[in-house]
């Protein structure tokens, strides 16, 4: 036996001690209750005024057993956390499960009860033998458990959850070395103390959740004392497991798994990348990728191209990668792909019309050209509610100031006479078409054709005429935001639902972090610029599997637009992006095609 288990299981006797001395409590009252009534039996506590104490005394402990058998069943029965997972059946999986009961056999220790996959970089055992965990489970992941096979049968050995980026990237023999100390903790995680231990604390974990609930609130008091006073216990219990793990592993492929551990940083590091870079317009746009997986790999080998820390790491891709232990490695890549987006997103549980697969092939096309077009469409609506005029150039001559007294002009489609060349625009600073504008728009008037509809040079002007700095960056920046809230909380009363239910809130990790007005705006604006680049100056979407979505110029990435847009967002200076539009070619007065 190792030399941690002893120490972690007189840590377990500890937290079970804990529960002892609650049950001693919460008996005490009926034992002092039976102590009076035998003596009032044999005429030891005769007289006044024993009848009175030996009733009061019977009455609350008869409460008192009411409270402490609620409780006590509240924590027996209280569904514990769930971690929602894609269930791995062993006929999706035999080559997995073989390796990793050859493990559990070199170590000679159970084996797992099953395997599942998470969409994240880390591995661990669960158990998973509560049948409220299970029906949390399959309540989490869509009421069923899909293509890939049901969950297992409830058994003491706990299941290993598998990071599935690890498949994808990790060669078999990394992927075992990874995996030795973590199979070994099912070891320590069979003794009774300790498998007792540890479902006495989830349930006290699960009955503070419960506390939550309306009615209920008189429950999480006492468990969260009981959880303060084996908190110690209970952590020091989990490390000494763990320290017994990793001492039972050392002698399976220990020199391997040095390196392995190399490829878990970048792995968590490509992973990070590709959800908050790539994914994430993606999910915005209601599309989710659908092998996000895969994508790692074209992740990280872009990585190792970029970081000379990472170099060599390649050149292991000629050897088995994880995911051939796998029957049906596409498969269970767009299930993990959809309960990523389901983690970090809040997306359906289920495709559906609103919420389609996308491959990486389409992704130019489906998502980052869309993205920009709604961003430049979003842009152009901000200044139509500031009453931007579109029908003439505004430029440091010719300031719209968005001051101006004017009414709203009604947004400007791409399919309307208003955004063709040469077609009705609105006119002055109320917008409104007058006889003047009628004419103009049956001669060759070069001003009245060449900026009307939603071009780049309308916000060029207005961020130059008001400055970038000012009153007119802000107003716009302000519009922008105020508008992408209001379409998050029109998109989202499924969310909004989600938050009262407590340990089912989703997303359970959220990608998206606050961002600032101007952040937004220059988003907007490059956008802008991009949709102008691919309609007249030949430039296509594209993808890059760190940054995201790119714009490509003759087949080459162009990274340096942001810091042309950031002068023109923060400083007003629209000079360093006009020289660069300019050598590109694009047509600032060109109405751009929007979405």
């Amino acid at each position: 036996m190792e030399a941690n288990v002893p120490s972690a299981r007189s840590r377990a006797l500890a937290v079970l001690r804990v529960r002892s001395r609650a049950s001693a409590v919460g008996l005490l009252p009926a034992a002092l209750a039976v102590v009076l009534v035998a003596a009032r039996a044999t005429g030891r506590l005769a007289g006044d005024p024993w009848p009175t104490v030996t009733l009061v005394v019977c009455v609350v402990a008869v409460l008192v057993l009411l409270v402490g058998g609620a409780f006590a069943a509240v924590v027996l029965r209280a569904s514990p956390a769930v971690t929602p997972t894609v269930p791995l059946s062993e006929s999706a999986a035999p080559d997995l499960y073989r390796l990793v009961r050859d493990l559990a056999d070199r170590m000679d220790v159970p084996p797992p009860s099953a395997i599942a996959l998470t969409p994240d970089c880390d591995s661990w055992l669960e158990d998973r033998s509560h049948a409220a965990h299970r029906r949390g489970a399959a309540r989490v992941l869509g009421g069923a458990p899909g293509p890939l096979g049901p969950e297992s049968a409830p058994g003491a050995a706990p299941v290993l959850v598998i990071g599935s980026p690890f498949l994808w990237w990790m060669r078999v023999a990394e992927l075992r070395a990874v995996l030795a100390p973590v199979v070994a903790g099912t070891g320590p995680s069979a003794h009774p103390d300790i498998a007792d231990a540890r479902g006495f604390v989830r349930g006290l974990d699960a009955a503070v959740d419960v506390g939550g609930r309306r009615g209920l609130g008189w429950i999480a008091a006492p468990a969260r004392l009981l959880l303060r006073l084996c908190r110690t216990d209970a952590a020091e219990m989990e490390r000494g497991v763990a320290a017994a793990a990793s001492e039972r592993a050392q002698g399976v492929d220990y020199g391997l798994r040095i390196v392995a551990q190399e490829q878990v940083g970048l792995a968590y590091a490509g992973w990070d990348r590709l959800l908050t870079r790539v994914a994430l317009p993606a999910w915005r746009m209601g599309r989710w990728p659908a092998h996000l997986d895969a994508g790692v790999v074209s992740a990280l080998t872009e990585l190792s191209r970029r970081d000379r820390l990472a170099e060599g790491f390649t050149s292991r891709l000629g050897e088995r990668p994880a995911c051939d232990l796998l029957e049906q490695p596409g498969l269970i890549d767009e299930a993990t792909s959809l309960l990523a987006a389901r983690l970090f997103h809040g997306g359906p549980a289920e495709a559906g019309p609103d919420w389609s697969p996308v491959d990486w092939a389409a992704y130019p096309e489906e998502v980052v050209d869309r993205k920009w077009r709604t961003e430049a469409a979003r842009l152009h609506a901000a200044l139509d509610a500031l009453a931007v005029p579109a029908g003439r150039p505004a430029g440091p001559s010719t300031p719209a100031s968005p001051a101006a007294p004017a009414a709203p002009a009604a947004p400007v489609s791409p399919a309307s006479p208003a955004a063709r060349p040469g077609s009705q625009g609105p006119s002055g600073a109320a917008g409104a078409a007058g006889p003047a504008t009628l004419a103009a728009a049956d001669s060759p008037s070069p001003t009245a054709d060449a900026f009307a509809g939603p071009t780049l040079e309308r916000v060029l002007g207005y961020l130059t005429g008001g400055g970038g700095e000012g009153a007119a960056g802000e107003a716009l920046a302000g519009r922008i935001t105020g508008e992408l809230a209001r379409e998050e909380r029109a998109a989202g009363p499924a969310a909004a639902a989600g938050k009262a239910r407590g340990a089912d809130t989703l997303p359970l990790f959220p990608l998206q972090p606050p961002r600032s007005g101007r952040d937004l705006l220059a988003d907007h604006v490059t956008a802008m610029v991009c949709c102008a680049a691919v309609d007249s100056a030949g430039a296509t979407p594209g993808l890059d599997w760190l940054d995201g979505p790119v714009l490509l110029v003759g087949g080459d990435r162009r990274s340096d637009l942001a810091p042309r847009v950031l002068c023109l967002v923060e400083d007003g200076n629209p000079e360093p992006l006009r020289d660069w539009l300019s050598a590109l070619g694009v047509r600032t007065e060109k109405p751009v095609r929007l979405v």
